[in-house]
């Protein structure tokens, strides 16, 4: 809850508009009077008439203080700014009952349609919910159809009555399926559009375009021209009259028309003062190439900062800074505004990297494999757009069949989950990361990095769908198969080969990658000559791929006399197109340099923009086609649905929660005692095997008889009390007489290690002992991780991770990924546990740690599985003060 009268910086939000532009949303504050006068004084009759039910031609003293001195608390209210200028505000005012607040709206006249007020409302909302406050209403003219459609569309169930000429509006603020679905989708549309207008730009403007040959500036606008861009071209520079055949202008504002996007190439030192010109001029959007951002240290992060919030400010995008630049090879478009000499071939494949380095590997693994692209996106420090803004464009663009995507680090990874999840169901996405991502940075990208367990970040990636692979290399292995080849529909491979050793090395690796072999066809009769060969090269391969038991195929041959890979390659390309299934080809031990064997062979064959994948490894081959097997199953099993436990007190657990909030000091975790945690777990339906500490042996007694014999006795030091080999734990435990045997007899097995506290607890059945543990991560949020208790954990680091929110399929593959969890399910004759009530626990834990950032850490260790059920003996809950999440239920663009 916020402190009444405190300003809430954290509510602060650049914000991306329905039409692709941005604002920057804040708090009202006092000093906003003037700015607030002149708004209204900017609005019509009609739109004055329709917020205040009467006409005012200028606000009093008293009605500007009333509007700009708020609390935070009980009365809220945000203004959206472009530069300095206010274009909407929105507030509410909380009623006599403390959870219903009025709300009410005023937009710019010029600014309609552009989104403002559903923003407004969404983060009003979410204002209102951090203030304990259920419900908005609101009272609206009959004409002012506009604002009624705010509150129709957000997607919350709004009741509604004629009274007195007004219609009165009443809601439920709680995010519902709906409301969330709907802020996706505004979202969804607005930041494609943002990135839409990037890549086609109507104009554009090179600032720093020079005379002097090899220079950035000079290369950008000479690859512009040339590339054939549809648009206007405007070269801007101080000292020339003349570039590129064209005349050029020595400041952006003296262009004759509005530019759409303007490419930076001056010195690091201008390239703010620049930017402040683009603003002035009414620029849409920034490529700023200019790198020395990173190598500056915190100077060059706080020179790349105010970039982006000037840029913001005044409603532009920034890609970069150190861009490699941006492609867009629609016809209609043609814009190659990057380092790239040439515009490169068309096609499907849809590029996205960060820094100038790697979008080079790629550009120029992609050009030598023949990948054609559709477009680009070289981020740099992805300082504001970024992969997410890229999955959103990619999503709807007709061009792109295929993305691919190179990140050195993540910025928010909670919607990348949540948009990959949802592009995966269409395209493939394939993302090339190190295993540092996320824990180290490359200089000048100002993100968190993560604290969770090595596999968490994978594992999120595997949980939204993507194909995850380490290299550049691996990356265009995967591309070249999924861009050109219809999907498989399994994983039943037909291997060929002109060779029978050669052949079974490769089903041995279709074999290791999880691949089954459906059929081995190894005497592909090459050598015949080629107008013998290639007919029947063509009449084996198609009638062997059109099997219905069989979904795909590999090749792999060895050099034949008379015939070269085009034509091999050409071949393979007709028996994909007869049969409509995918073939990849492994041409090997071929010495001579001038043969391609890599890439897209063969294209003319097989259409426009496709061809034959071709490799020179028999392996990569095989592995990437392993990886586009994987990608078809993920896409066409059912996902299952976000899983809701019955029984959950949400607002209960989070008021208690906020009840210890006063026991945490600064960015420690501050434990909870066993009967805080045991309340707060009973919240979410959790409930924990009784257990009471002792010192003496009368003490236990007392204490078993109160739970109930048997007990078992342990040790409350973490490390020793689920120990039995070390004496930490004694079990079965009947009578009073052999408690105070076994508590004399573990304090003297334990005297090595030291002196512990003790504690009785109720004998629970056997079962399999597990883990269940949840952290708050400063970039990924909530991780959810699991194991099997023991050295499968401890020694072998077993675990499964998963970021929740989890659909009741996540579970289910939480519950069966760890390799130990075979002893869940009858492994050697033992009696297979309940799953289900092992996942319906795994549930509860997921939704208490998503639905709390306060909860630093949550351990259930050990949960005892068993075919009657599962059994809770210990749980850990630890309390901190969070990071604000980056993905929460209010748009707000990336810090």
């Amino acid at each position: 809850m916020v402190e009444q009268g405190h300003y809430p910086e954290y509510w602060e939000a650049d914000v991306v508009l329905r039409d692709g532009g941005t604002g920057h949303l804040r708090p009202v504050s006092p000093a906003d009077a003037d700015a607030l006068q002149a708004f209204h004084m900017r609005q019509s009759q009609s739109s004055i008439y329709l917020r205040f039910f009467t006409y005012k031609a200028k606000l009093s003293s008293k009605e500007l203080e009333r509007f700009t001195n708020v609390d935070y608390r009980n009365r809220v209210a945000f203004v959206i700014t472009i530069g300095d200028e206010i274009i909407g505000i929105g507030r509410y005012d909380r009623l006599d009952d403390p959870t219903e607040a009025e709300v009410a709206f005023n937009i710019a006249d010029e600014h309609q349609g552009r989104g403002l007020g559903s923003i407004l409302l969404e983060h009003l909302a979410a204002a209102a919910r951090e203030n304990g406050i259920r419900r908005f209403s609101a009272e609206v003219l009959p004409e002012n159809r506009k604002m009624i459609g705010v509150f129709a569309d957000a997607g919350y169930e709004v009741s509604r009555h004629f009274d007195d000429g007004v219609i009165a509006l009443d809601f439920n603020i709680d995010p519902t399926e709906k409301s969330l679905a709907v802020m996706e989708a505004r979202e969804h549309r607005a930041e494609a559009r943002s990135v839409a207008d990037l890549l086609s730009p109507s104009s554009i403007a090179v600032i720093g375009a020079s005379r002097e040959w090899g220079s950035v500036g000079q290369q950008l606008l000479e690859h512009i021209i040339e590339g054939g861009f549809k648009g206007s071209v405007y070269a801007i520079n101080p000292e020339a009259f003349e570039l590129a055949g064209m005349i050029s202008y020595s400041r952006i504002a003296e262009v004759p028309e509005t530019v759409q996007l303007a490419v930076i190439a001056v010195p690091y030192e201008q390239v703010l003062e620049v930017a402040d010109e683009c603003a002035a001029a009414g620029v849409k959007a920034l490529l700023v190439v200019t790198a020395g951002f990173g190598p500056k240290g915190p100077e060059g992060l706080a020179r790349q900062r105010a970039l982006v919030r000037r840029a913001r400010a005044h409603g532009m995008r920034v890609v970069g800074p150190a861009s490699l630049g941006l492609i867009n090879t629609r016809p209609e478009v043609s814009l190659n505004a990057s380092m790239a000499p040439a515009l490169p071939r068309r096609g499907g494949l849809g590029l996205f990297s960060q820094s100038a380095a790697i979008g080079v590997l790629l550009y120029a693994t992609a050009q030598r494999r023949a990948l054609g692209l559709s477009s680009t996106i070289s981020a740099g420090n992805r300082a504001d757009v970024s992969g997410n803004d890229a999955m959103q464009y990619w999503e709807d663009d007709a061009d792109t069949r295929v993305v691919a995507m190179y990140l050195e680090s993540v910025g928010n990874p909670r919607k990348f989950s949540r948009l990959a999840r949802r592009l995966a169901r269409t395209k493939p996405v394939i993302v090339a990361k190190s295993d540092v991502t996320g824990q180290q940075l490359p200089p000048g990208h100002a993100v968190r990095t993560t604290q969770a367990p090595p596999g968490a970040l994978d594992a999120m990636l595997r949980q939204s769908g993507v194909i995850r692979v380490s290299t550049n290399e691996q990356l265009i292995d995967v591309a070249q198969i999924a861009v050109s080849q219809p999907l498989p529909r399994g994983r039943r491979i037909a291997v060929f080969s002109n060779s029978v050793a050669l052949g079974r090395v490769l089903a041995d690796a279709c074999t290791g990658m999880d691949l089954d072999i459906a059929r081995l066809e190894t005497e592909l009769a090459l050598d015949t000559g080629m107008s013998v060969a290639l007919p029947q090269l063509r009449r084996t391969v198609t009638e062997v791929l059109s099997a219905d038991d069989v979904d795909a195929g590999v090749v792999a041959v060895l050099p034949a006399p008379g015939l070269g890979t085009e034509a091999i390659a050409a071949a393979l390309a007709e028996c994909v197109q007869a049969t409509g299934k995918p073939l990849v080809a492994a041409f090997t031990g071929i010495v001579d340099p001038r043969a391609h064997v890599e890439g897209l062979l063969a294209a003319d064959t097989a259409g426009p923009g496709e061809g034959l994948p071709c490799f020179s490894s028999p392996g990569a081959a095989v592995s990437a086609l392993a990886s586009v097997v994987r990608y078809t199953e993920w896409a066409a099993r059912d996902h299952g649905t976000f899983v809701e436990p019955e029984g959950v007190d949400t607002e209960g657990a989070a008021a208690y929660i906020d009840s210890l909030m006063d026991q945490v000091e600064g960015d420690r975790l501050t434990r909870l005692d066993q009967a805080q945690t045991a309340r707060l777990l009973e919240f979410y339906g959790i409930s924990v095997l009784p257990a009471k500490s002792f010192t003496t042996e009368d003490e236990a007694v007392q204490a078993a008889e109160e739970l109930g014999w048997p007990v078992v006795v342990k040790t409350r030091e973490g490390h020793l009390r689920h120990r039995l080999d070390l004496g930490g734990v004694r079990l079965n435990i009947f009578t009073p007489e052999a408690l105070r045997t076994n508590i004399v007899q573990m304090r003297e097995a334990l005297a090595r290690y030291g002196t512990f506290e003790m504690e009785v607890q109720s004998m629970a059945a056997s079962g399999q002992g597990c883990l269940i543990r949840a952290i708050e991560d400063p970039l990924l949020g909530p991780v959810l991780s699991f194991g099997l208790a023991g050295d499968a954990t401890s020694l072998l680091d077993d675990w499964a991770h998963a970021v929740p929110p989890l659909t009741d399929r996540d579970i289910s593959d939480l519950v069966r990924t760890p390799r130990a969890s075979v002893k869940l399910f009858g492994y050697q004759g033992l009696p297979v546990a309940d799953t289900a009530a092992l996942e319906d626990l795994i549930a509860r834990i997921a939704a208490l740690k998503d639905e709390h950032a306060q909860i630093g850490l949550i351990e259930i260790n050990p949960v005892l599985v068993s075919a009657e059920g599962v059994t809770v003996l210990s749980a850990d809950i630890r309390l901190g003060h969070p990071q604000r999440r980056a993905d929460s239920a209010r748009r707000a663009m990336r810090d």
